[in-house]
């Protein structure tokens, strides 16, 4: 009997490994949960988990026998971490070995709106180059970067910038031991004020849900750009979309959206929003390192052996 049940829709080379290394107990949705017989159920000792569904209280209790639940993915803003605790249930993520890729696409998404890309390739596909093309666009070296969030991604994503010469401004709970010119800003707010462009790379959940504001929109100004590589909930659609159509904020690049996968089209049709498909970890070599690294978190707790990359719990 299966102690592993396996949850979500993997890429072919992942679900094949967890299989052969943990058997063939598998769950598209985590909704379905109720759908595996009460045997089944009780024997289950680890979740592997790419689903960005809810996993609480009611998903816990259904699974007694629960240790340990391997998110794939750095954010585990889905998993209700007090319940876990109570019940003596591990979280484990994927941190660190995706940080390059997601902070290489930011940058890379940044470059993109601010030259207008999608434009200059609709131009050119279209024909419409020969009439004398997209208008002219912005410049991106040299200007004021701010990042939302200084962790693993953001200080990743502002190295890369920094080779941009812009300028480089950051909020976090407290300053952080950054190169001397990096500047520290006590609020969001304030953040928006002193940039051009915020990159959101801060985590997900309850404590940053709706964290972007119209009132930091505006700060950014109808020049400014917003960069979005952390979670569709941190960002207040309603206000985003009206300070784009009122343009009160040039642009935003988005990798992320409220509700995926199938975002509010009203937001990804506007020719100034880039929107990519949450693919900030899609690489080979991310995913496949990704992988390697929640089947031996599962592995170490099935031998008895401390977990990889435990969550904080409190």
């Amino acid at each position: 009997m299966s102690e592993v049940l396996i949850v979500g829709t993997y890429a072919d080379m992942d679900a094949t490994t967890l299989r052969a290394d943990f058997g063939d107990l598998a769950l598209i949705r985590l909704a379905d949960l109720n759908s595996l017989p009460s045997a089944k159920r009780a024997k289950i000792r680890a979740v592997a988990c790419k689903s960005h569904e809810a996993f609480g209280p009611a998903e816990m209790d259904a699974l007694p026998a629960l240790e340990l639940i391997a998110r794939y993915g750095v954010g585990y803003d889905a998993v209700d971490l007090p319940a876990a605790a109570a019940r003596g249930i591990a979280v484990t993520n994927t941190p660190d070995v995706l940080t390059d890729d997601v902070a290489d696409l930011a940058v890379a998404m940044w470059l993109g709106i601010l030259r207008e890309v999608e434009a200059g390739i609709a131009s050119v596909r279209s024909g419409a180059w020969a009439a004398g093309g997209p208008p002219l666009a912005r410049k991106a070296s040299g200007r004021r970067i701010g990042i939302l969030g200084l962790g693993r991604i953001g200080r990743a994503t502002a190295n890369r910038l920094a080779a941009f010469n812009c300028d480089v401004h950051y909020y976090s709970r407290s300053p952080k031991d950054t190169p001397a010119s990096w500047q520290h800003h006590g609020t969001p707010l304030d953040l928006a004020r002193a940039v051009d462009d915020l990159f959101v790379t801060t985590i997900g959940g309850a404590e940053t849900e709706n964290l972007i504001t119209a009132d930091i929109l505006d700060a950014l100004g109808p020049d400014g750009h917003l960069i979005n590589m952390s979670r569709g909930s941190v960002v207040d659609e309603s206000a985003l979309l009206a300070a784009l159509e009122n343009g009160t904020l040039r642009g935003a690049a988005l990798d992320v959206f409220r509700n995926e996968p199938t975002p509010d089209p009203r937001l990804t049709a506007l020719p100034q929003v880039l929107p990519l498909p949450h693919i900030g970890t899609a690489t080979i070599e991310t995913r496949t390192a990704m992988g390697e690294l929640q089947r031996a978190n599962i592995r170490a707790l099935l031998a008895g052996q401390p977990l990889l990359t435990p969550v904080p719990l409190a």
